[in-house]
C-alpha cells in the first residue's frame, strides 16, 4: 500500500484530480527530481505529465529546459536534479555550506583552493558572456575547460568537473538551454534573475513540506537522507510543519505525507498499474529506506556491481518487481523486459509492452 500511496503522491496514477500539468507542474510539485542522467529525466517528467493528463511529448520538456521553466543544477548531494528556477537559489544556500564542508578533502587531492574557484569563475563568466554577444546560447563544458586550461587550471582527472559544479553550487554559473544532447552554461544571475531567499529555518520546513507532499509516505530519516539536512534540524522543522501534513505509525515506523492521503487509502488505484520508471526516477532514489517498494533481495539487481548508476524499473502495483532496458542494435528500437521472477504474468506483460510503446512515442515526439 505504501508503495502505491507513494505513486499517487508522485503524479504516478491518474486520479480524477488530473489537471493536464506541464513539465513545470511537474517539476515544482516533486521540488527537485534527480537528474544526472539527463534523457532519464526527460522522461520521469514526461511521464507524469502524461499520466496526469498532458501530452506526451519530449519536445516539451526539452522546451521548458531551453526557456530556463526549469533549470538542471546541483542544488544537493553533490547530485545534478532538475528544480524551478525560483527554487534554486534558496535551496543552494540551504545546503551548499555542507556540502562545500564535506568536499574539503576531495579538494586537497584534486589541490583546488579558493584562489583557483574565483580564477576559474571570473575566466567562466568572461567566456559565458562572450558567448551571449556572439550570439551563442552559452558556453559549452568543453569550452570552459579549455578557457581554464589557457588559464593555468587543470581539468583532468576530475578536477575539471569538480570546480564546474562547485561554481554551480555557489551560484556563479547553472545549466541552461540544450545544444543537441548537451546543455550550455550561463551566468546564474543572468539565467536566474528572480530567485527567492528564506531564512535557513524557513527554508527547512519549506523543503520538508513540499518533500513529504511530493514523496510521502517517508520517515524523517527519508526527508534527512533525501536533502543530506541534519536529522536533529529535521526535527525541529517537523515541529513546525507537523499540523500540515499526516502522520502515520506503520510497522513502528513514523510515516509523513500530505494530510489527504491517507484519508483515502480505501480508494488508492493502482493495483494492477504497470509502470516503466526511468532510471534514478524519484520513486527508487528518494528514500533511504527502498523496503516498502523493493524487496532487499532484488536491490543489488537495480543497480548492479553498485556502481551507483541505477537501472530503468519496472514497477506492477507499487512494487518494483523487475528492470528494463532500450536497445538501438537493429532497424527498430527494441525496449526488452527482465522481471525478477522467470516470467511477468501474462496482464502485467500486456500492459508493460504498452509502456514501452508509449516510452518510444515519447522519445520520437
Amino acid at each position: 500500500m505504501i508503495g502505491r500511496l507513494r505513486l499517487q503522491a508522485q503524479g504516478l496514477l491518474a486520479t480524477e484530480a488530473s489537471f493536464s500539468p506541464t513539465p513545470a507542474d511537474v517539476v515544482r510539485h516533486m521540488t527537485a527530481m534527480q537528474a544526472q542522467d539527463l534523457p532519464s529525466a526527460m522522461w520521469a517528467v514526461g511521464l507524469r505529465v502524461h499520466i496526469g493528463g498532458g501530452k506526451l511529448s519530449l519536445e516539451s520538456v526539452r522546451a521548458a529546459i531551453n526557456s530556463g521553466e526549469i533549470v538542471r543544477s546541483w542544488p544537493m548531494r553533490g547530485t545534478l536534479h532538475l528544480v524551478m528556477p525560483e527554487d534554486l537559489g534558496w535551496i543552494l544556500e540551504l545546503t551548499s555550506d555542507r556540502l562545500h564542508r564535506a568536499m574539503k578533502s576531495r579538494f586537497r587531492e584534486l589541490e583546488i583552493t579558493d584562489a583557483d574557484l574565483d580564477q576559474c569563475a571570473e575566466v567562466a563568466v568572461e567566456l559565458v558572456a562572450q558567448a551571449r554577444n556572439s550570439g551563442a546560447d552559452g558556453g559549452t563544458r568543453a569550452e570552459l575547460f579549455d578557457a581554464w586550461e589557457r588559464a593555468g587550471q587543470r581539468t583532468k582527472a576530475q578536477r575539471g568537473i569538480t570546480m564546474l559544479g562547485t561554481l554551480c553550487r555557489m551560484a556563479v554559473l547553472v545549466q541552461g538551454p540544450l545544444e543537441g544532447n548537451q546543455q550550455l552554461f550561463r551566468e546564474f544571475n543572468e539565467w536566474i534573475p528572480f530567485s527567492r531567499r528564506l531564512e535557513r529555518e524557513q527554508s527547512v520546513a519549506e523543503l520538508a513540506q513540499r518533500y513529504f507532499a511530493s514523496h510521502g509516505p517517508a520517515t524523517m530519516a527519508d526527508f534527512s537522507s533525501w536533502s543530506k539536512l541534519p536529522i536533529t534540524e529535521v526535527r525541529r522543522a517537523m515541529e513546525v510543519i507537523g499540523d500540515k501534513l499526516e502522520k502515520r505509525v506503520i510497522n513502528e515506523r513514523e510515516y509523513w505525507c500530505a494530510p489527504d492521503l491517507f484519508s483515502g487509502i480505501h480508494k488508492v488505484p493502482g493495483a494492477r498499474s504497470v509502470l516503466a520508471l526511468p532510471g534514478f526516477d524519484e520513486f527508487i532514489l528518494g528514500y533511504a529506506d527502498r523496503d516498502d517498494v523493493l524487496d532487499p533481495q532484488h536491490a543489488a539487481k537495480i543497480v548492479p556491481g553498485g556502481n551507483g548508476v541505477f537501472l530503468k524499473t519496472i514497477v506492477v502495483g507499487g512494487r518494483v518487481c523487475g528492470t528494463w532496458a532500450h536497445q538501438c542494435t537493429g532497424p527498430k528500437d527494441v525496449v526488452e523486459p527482465l522481471a525478477f521472477s522467470e516470467q511477468m504474468r501474462p496482464a502485467a506483460q500486456k500492459s508493460f509492452e504498452q509502456q514501452a510503446a508509449k516510452y518510444l512515442r515519447f522519445l520520437a515526439s
